[in-house]
């Protein structure tokens, strides 16, 4: 061995050496700190009878960028709250031992199934603390009942209405509307269950697409039933015979054991002030003064003087989180990564505009290859970061776009675990990418699955003859007309461009096949483009396990060899291509926007192209 490896061994032992002195200094200086907090905390006497949490909005998985000194001068929106956030917060007030609950107010949740199924994870876990969750919603709709239901106590106001009506589901198909206007569409589909070109290609819904959103619907619907019925003690059945009889009146909904309370807002204080025992007990209290009245004489008693009836403590985040105690934990050198992947995946860079426009392929955010590929080799250089989370919530695009991005994943996961958790979708090419991870962590009502391809191709004949234009092409070579959408395909085009797309289906199953460890041979049985939910999914083993962001967390220190997160603090760090970063346009340049989804080579990224593209994505 030579004077400079000794030299370097040196250097690199002394270093880590010096790392762990100033890690037992930083633990040591925490645990101080927090000690005092607490004891400043319990000279105060700080009680808290229930933290008020309030929630609406999309509820995104992580938080956005921090926004740069330029952004935070300029009148833009605040960020939405995020279900980072909220898991930070349901953390602090489980390691309180000063606080009785919470109380979620629930106004206007948007936000998908995946999303309320991982809330729902989120107030079992602080139930499992000791906490006891109390809902409050003007809202009794199958999203907002979804994750009331697994509260302790869900109270109402006398005006809601209890409306869970079950689950729709609708397709439409242009081609009839498309034909009117001279535009024909072809489709390579060489699967049935890849439905994604029906809309274009079809005047009626196929056997094989009306299947599978039924299979996905009756487990939906399932899921959704069981869980009502277990956070209310009641049975499926019995719950499948109230939803059949709706809407029906708060009043109803309390004697019938969907609610627990009936209360505007302003009482909620007065409400939780008094526990079931103390319930009872002034119940006893009465029936004693009753008595005592009857059997006394009927002179008159001095009247009492009213007292005002007990208020809970109820406070919202910024004053309880001053007051809350803590918990001190040591700290992990090590820290895990997380990467976002969300939207249409295509090639180039992510963009996230601000409007979402209702158009197929075109409306939405994307996710780049060029930013995707970029985070992850930058991950690979962090010495630090012990694996990494790989958040998938995308249908699918390109399938080239979502081969470079695998391949990053492959790459990656040979230096550090890498675990993939799905958000609400994570199909097609949001599977394809997530193949290769050590570890695929979904929920039970994630989309996922649609391994398969399709490609569309569109002509313009029709149309451009109905406006009287008359087009004349020159070409230099012998199949050009693929790709420039003048007229149909002749049967050897045809062949040709069939040919690609079965071979960019066998491509698929092939990563499929090596990353999950299935037999090639044996996968169309799960493949040929259906779609699972994620408990079929796990069925299938097509993913690992299921949990929300927090077990992910847990799964992917287990992988890495990191210290249990709940004795440890391990950072979690959200990895951001900040040079890519979507600027939020001012109102004048919103037509500008439009244009740029709009253009050419944006919807040509979609034209005449293998896709790995879910046919549809289910939201409740």
């Amino acid at each position: 061995m030579s004077d400079s490896d000794n030299n370097n061994d040196f250097f690199s032992v002394l270093g880590d050496e010096l790392k762990a002195i100033w890690q037992s200094l930083a633990d040591g200086w925490r645990q101080t700190a927090v000690s005092l907090r607490n004891g400043l905390r319990q000279m105060r006497r700080a009680k808290i009878d229930y933290v008020v949490l309030e929630l609406s909005g999309p509820l995104p998985e992580r938080a956005e960028p921090p926004r740069s000194f330029i952004e935070r001068q300029l009148p833009l929106p605040e960020p939405a709250f995020s279900l980072e956030q909220f898991n930070k917060r349901i953390a602090r007030i489980a390691d309180a031992d000063n606080v009785h609950g919470v109380l979620l107010i629930c106004n206007g949740i948007t936000a998908g199934s995946a999303v309320m199924q991982n809330l729902r994870r989120s107030l079992e876990r602080l139930k499992a603390a000791g906490k006891t969750v109390v809902v409050y919603t003007p809202y009794l709709d199958l999203r907002h009942y979804y994750l009331a239901t697994a509260a302790n106590r869900i109270i109402v106001p006398p005006s809601a209405n209890f409306e869970v009506f079950g689950l729709h589901s609708e397709v439409s198909f242009l081609k009839p509307a498309l034909e009117k206007i001279g535009i024909g569409v072809e489709a390579v589909q060489i699967s049935p269950y890849k439905s994604a070109p029906n809309m274009f290609i079809k005047e009626d819904i196929t056997p094989e697409q009306q299947e599978q959103i039924d299979w996905l619907l009756d487990d939906f619907y399932d899921q959704f039933t069981a869980a009502f019925a277990n956070g209310r003690s009641l049975s499926q059945e019995r719950i499948k015979e109230l939803i059949n009889q709706i809407p029906f009146s708060a009043e109803t909904a309390l004697a019938a054991g969907l609610v627990d309370d009936i209360a505007y807002q302003d009482e909620l204080a007065t409400l939780l002030a008094q526990s079931d025992d103390e319930v009872e007990e002034e119940e006893t209290a009465v029936n004693e003064e009753v008595t005592e009245t009857a059997e006394s004489t009927p002179e008159e008693e001095p009247e009492k003087e009213k007292s005002d009836p007990p208020q809970a403590a109820l406070l919202d985040w910024s004053k309880a989180s001053r007051l809350l105690t803590e918990k001190a934990r040591h700290r992990s050198r090590k820290f895990i990564g997380v990467i976002s992947l969300e939207g249409t995946i295509m090639m180039g860079s992510s963009q996230n505009p601000p409007i979402d426009l209702p158009i197929p392929l075109v409306g939405g955010t994307t996710a780049g290859e060029e930013t995707l590929v970029y985070l992850l080799r930058r991950a690979e250089q962090l010495d630090d970061m012990a694996g990494l989370i790989f958040h998938v919530d995308s249908p699918g695009g390109s399938a080239l776009a979502s081969d470079l991005i695998g391949r990053e994943i492959q790459r990656l996961r040979q230096k550090k675990p890498v675990l993939v958790y799905m958000g609400g979708t994570a199909a097609s090419g949001g599977y394809y990418v997530s193949a290769y991870a050590n570890h695929i962590m979904s929920q039970a009502l994630t989309t996922t699955g649609s391994i398969g391809v399709f490609a569309l191709r569109l002509y313009t004949e029709g149309l451009y003859q109905k406006i009287g234009v008359r087009r004349i092409g020159l070409d230099r070579g012998e199949r050009t007309n693929i790709y420039t959408g003048m007229g149909p395909l002749t049967p050897e085009e045809e062949t040709a461009f069939h040919a690609s797309i079965v071979e960019a289906y066998q491509q698929f199953k092939q990563v499929v096949a090596a990353g999950r460890g299935l037999p090639y041979d044996e996968l169309d049985e799960i493949c040929n483009g259906r779609v699972w939910t994620g408990r079929q999914a796990l069925a299938h083993q097509l993913v690992d396990s299921h949990g929300d962001f927090i077990d992910a967390i847990h799964k992917l220190a287990e992988l890495a060899d990191l210290p249990n997160p709940a004795t440890h603090d391990i950072p979690v760090v959200n990895l951001f291509a900040k040079n890519t970063r979507y600027i939020t346009p001012q109102p004048f340049e919103i037509a500008e926007t439009v244009t740029n989804l709009l253009a050419p080579e944006r919807l040509q990224a979609f034209n005449n192209k293998p896709l790995f593209l879910a046919p549809f994505s289910l939201r409740v």
